[in-house]
């Protein structure tokens, strides 16, 4: 679930699946590692964090529609620990250098699945309005394919946004998923949920912006 960089400014490539500094990468021939891509096993720890991401969704839906305080619980931290995953396989890749054409495509869809689970999971039990759930996963599924579209011309980076909006999405995902025992006044709930959907449409409409000026090759 992250993205987003500083506007359109291509620089030489340094590697890694969000690129570097939050600016529009060129695609490398090779890895921070200094490895060619030929090189760079597709077994990889980090490949392996994204694949073990994706098998936790199934996971995480079961438990969340199992009900009960317990299964709540569990739902929870399977969630967080496929967030963490999240966080650490693509730092993985780029400080080891295991950057793989299959870490660039499988790491933004396990992330849309997940979000995308939780989300779509929360509304069928009726605790999410549908638009709100309809909003974030058209910006996630559109910058997705933006990005695919673009991936020849150049990679655009995470940038503070793109994690901010991150951040909101897994804290609103987590805030909604607490059983109703421990859960905060639905107040709380909203206004997170709201700044998340806030963030994530700002930051979307900057992804284009920065995506067709990539693609034109305007600075």
């Amino acid at each position: 679930m992250i993205q987003g960089g500083s506007v359109g400014r291509a620089v030489p490539p340094r590697g890694g699946r969000g690129g570097s500094g939050g600016r529009a990468v060129p695609p490398s021939g090779g890895s921070p590692g200094g490895r060619p891509p030929g090189e760079i096993p597709l077994v990889n720890v980090a490949n392996a964090l994204t694949i073990v991401r994706i098998l936790l969704v199934p996971v995480f839906v079961v438990c969340l529609f199992a009900g009960g305080t317990g299964w709540r619980l569990a739902a929870l931290a399977v969630f967080c620990v496929a967030s963490l995953t999240d966080l650490i396989d693509g730092r993985l890749a780029r400080s080891r250098g295991l950057v793989t054409d299959f870490g660039k495509i499988a790491d933004p869809i396990a992330d849309k699945a997940l979000t995308g689970a939780a989300l779509i999971s929360l509304t069928v039990l009726g605790e999410l309005p549908g638009w709100v759930t309809a909003l974030i996963l058209f910006r996630e599924v559109g910058v997705t394919l933006l990005r695919f579209a673009v991936i020849k011309r150049g990679v655009i980076a995470a940038s503070p946004g793109g994690k901010l909006k991150t951040l909101l999405q897994v804290a609103a995902i987590c805030l909604y998923v607490l059983p109703s025992s421990l859960s905060p006044p639905a107040l709380v709930k909203e206004v997170v949920m709201a700044a998340a959907v806030v963030v994530t449409l700002v930051t979307g409409a900057d992804y284009v912006v920065r995506a067709v000026r990539l693609y034109r090759g305007s600075p």
